[in-house]
């Protein structure tokens, strides 16, 4: 999830290769365009949790107050220092997870997809490994209405790195039902190419009509695999001897769709509170709720824990 981002920066490349090293069955690429339509993997639309745009290019943020990596060139988002991720507190800028790696240190930078992707690529060349990729379209109807199309261009650039069918190991995932079905019926047949597409989904109500028999029978015409909030799967007010896991997996498989929840934390105050530990939740979910896949900071201690079972 945002590369092995428990331990280092998320999305830079560092935290990639740490990812890698550590086993990781595949790794995930959040992509955003910029204003010269160059495609960088960065988590939000906005430049301001993990860079230090804001002193870098003072006066050019929107009138939010936020700074859009849609309003920068890549030349421009080059000088970017990127940094574990920031949220504000009375006004001020504090560190998201207080443990992980320290905000504003070393020296990190925000990378382009074609960047990662040969990161990726390479190090299956150097090592006989082949570790899959999970790049998401992020805001479609944002850049949409800002005049670009991320999700052609994402499968574009995809496609030029040789990832054309589903028997590859690429997922791609998008939060957008409209987009599941652009991408499905346009943008991937015109470009001559078909990959495994997830359908993300949060617990926020333009979900709530898929959460039943015909509402995932409609995304599984659509999807390979249907990727939820994991508090979805299992209810976060469950207790040790009582978990209440809902039917979604079940449905999903029914439906042809592997499922892979996110996100598994082992920061403080992020384990379940029904769970003794991370692996105690790792293990209610692959071997109660039956999850096949897993989105997680800490790809060491998931791989260990599912190697040792």
């Amino acid at each position: 999830h945002r590369g092995a981002s428990g331990y280092l920066p998320e999305h830079t490349l560092e935290a990639k290769a740490m990812a890698y090293a550590m086993g990781a069955d595949y790794i995930e690429q959040d992509v955003v365009m910029t204003k010269d339509d160059q495609l960088i993997v960065i988590h939000d639309i906005t430049l301001d949790r993990t860079t230090d745009v804001a002193e870098k290019f003072p006066g050019r943020a929107r009138a939010d107050g936020k700074h859009y990596a849609i309003d920068f060139t890549l030349a421009e988002i080059r000088q970017l220092a990127a940094s574990e991720g920031a949220r504000v507190v009375e006004g001020e800028r504090v560190q998201g997870y207080a443990a992980r790696f320290p905000m504003n240190t070393s020296s990190f930078r925000i990378a382009t997809l074609a960047e990662e992707l040969e990161l990726i690529q390479g190090m299956n060349k150097s090592t006989g490994r082949d570790v899959g990729i999970y790049p998401e379209i992020k805001s479609p109807e944002f850049h949409l209405a800002e005049g670009k199309d991320l999700g052609r261009a994402v499968v574009a650039e995809l496609k030029a790195y040789g990832y054309a069918s589903k028997e590859q190991k690429v997922f791609l995932q998008t939060f957008s039902w409209e987009e599941v079905k652009r991408l499905r019926d346009e943008i991937l047949p015109e470009a001559g190419i078909d990959l495994n597409l997830v359908m993300l989904v949060g617990d926020d109500e333009e979900y709530q009509w898929m959460f039943n028999e015909s509402g995932m029978q409609e995304v599984g015409r659509y999807a390979d695999g249907f990727g939820p909030d994991k508090s979805l799967l299992i209810a976060p007010d469950s207790t040790p001897g009582n978990l209440r896991i809902s039917n979604l997996v079940a449905l999903a498989h029914a439906n042809g769709m592997q499922v892979h929840p996110y996100t598994f934390r082992a920061d403080e105050g992020q384990v379940a509170e029904w769970a003794g530990s991370f692996e105690d939740m790792l293990d209610a979910f692959f071997f109660e709720a039956g999850i096949d896949g897993a989105f997680t900071d800490f790809p060491d201690r998931a791989v260990n824990f599912l190697r040792d079972r």
